[in-house]
């Protein structure tokens, strides 16, 4: 059955099968992380849905193996299509207790064999989510630098919805990037909010951040030649810097532990944009976590530097990244 968004709270919390199809992924993530609260689920698994057509024997194992003291098991397919459709009613067709199955799905056609198949059953819950409306997009972005006591205008406000497209994961990501900017200031100007979400005409800090970090020296040399930065704008590579070093740590630590860097990277919290997986498998593979607790150090202590010394900021910031891009590989 069809299931607006709002009504989740509503329906019967029997149901044991959910389908969440659409674009918006930041949406889709909110309503799922919902369920998952509803459902008060200790026991979530993630499975990618090539995972499951490789291994599916493993997959049934798992499904149907169930402990005396293990809670419900809540199962999330990302990324599915209607290759796994014959899989999904053999498991309806199974009637499994204590298993919560939800389906995360891209734009799917009318016609697709998932959708037809959960917009007809009544015992399926089926999900779209749309492109939030940049109404939508902008009270949420207002709400949240209202939380953080944090003084912006309407007009940048709509300067960062309008990089969005519509999708409140972009939106999140952008207003953490800011936050971790912000830290002790209370406000922000429209040339900052620039350089900090990639709207900048040439190559932006984060970019030259990630090359950095994945030692591409070249490309780290081009992007310094090309742009002329400020003393003021010293604060926010750092910042910017730190805010990613953090990121490739927590996924570090975790493929130390598991020592796969697909699923290291499609299981991250909040979810990795497709286009910077490859990069960030590159960083993940130069960096293990004890060197990235060094430079997390370093780069506390190079913002101490340039706030001792500030007519020096370019220069000490400039050789900071060089050093880091020119260092060996540190694994």
């Amino acid at each position: 059955m069809i299931v607006k968004p709002y009504e989740l709270d509503k329906i019967k919390n029997d149901l044991k099968f959910f389908l969440f199809y659409g674009k918006n992924e930041g949406l889709k993530r909110h309503y799922i992380n919902q369920l998952f609260k509803n459902n008060k689920s200790k026991n979530v698994i993630k499975y990618e849905e090539k995972e499951i057509l490789e291994n599916e024997e493993i997959f049934f194992e798992n499904i149907l193996s169930n402990s005396l003291f293990e809670s419900e098991k809540f199962i999330i397919i990302n990324r599915s299509t209607d290759k796994i459709s014959g899989i999904i009613i053999d498991l309806i067709e199974r009637n499994i207790n204590g298993v919560v199955i939800v389906i995360d799905a891209g734009l799917l056609e009318k016609k697709s064999k998932l959708r037809k198949l959960f917009e007809k059953e009544k015992d399926l819950a089926c999900i779209a989510t749309y492109p939030d409306t940049n109404e939508i997009l902008s009270n949420l972005a207002l709400t949240f630098f209202k939380k953080i006591d944090v003084s912006i205008s309407r007009q940048n406000v709509n300067l960062i919805v309008d990089k969005c497209g519509g999708d409140r994961l972009n939106l999140e990501n952008e207003l953490e990037k800011i936050k971790f900017y912000l830290i002790e200031k209370k406000s922000i100007s429209t040339e900052e909010i620039l350089k900090l979400i990639n709207l900048s005409e040439n190559h932006t800090f984060y970019e030259l951040i990630d090359h950095c970090l994945a030692k591409n020296k070249n490309k780290t040399i081009n992007i310094l030649n090309e742009n002329s930065f400020s003393n003021e704008d010293c604060i926010i590579i750092l910042r910017t810097f730190l805010f990613k070093a953090k990121k490739i740590l927590a996924l570090s630590i975790e493929y130390d532990k598991n020592k796969d860097i697909n699923k290291t990277i499609n299981s991250a919290k909040p979810p990795i944009f497709w286009k910077e997986k490859d990069i960030i498998k590159t960083q993940l593979n130069k960096w293990n976590p004890e060197k990235i607790k060094e430079l997390i150090y370093l780069i506390n202590d190079i913002e101490l530097q340039i706030k001792k010394d500030y007519n020096n900021s370019i220069l000490i910031v400039t050789d900071f990244i060089l050093a880091q891009g020119y260092s060996e590989i540190s694994n």
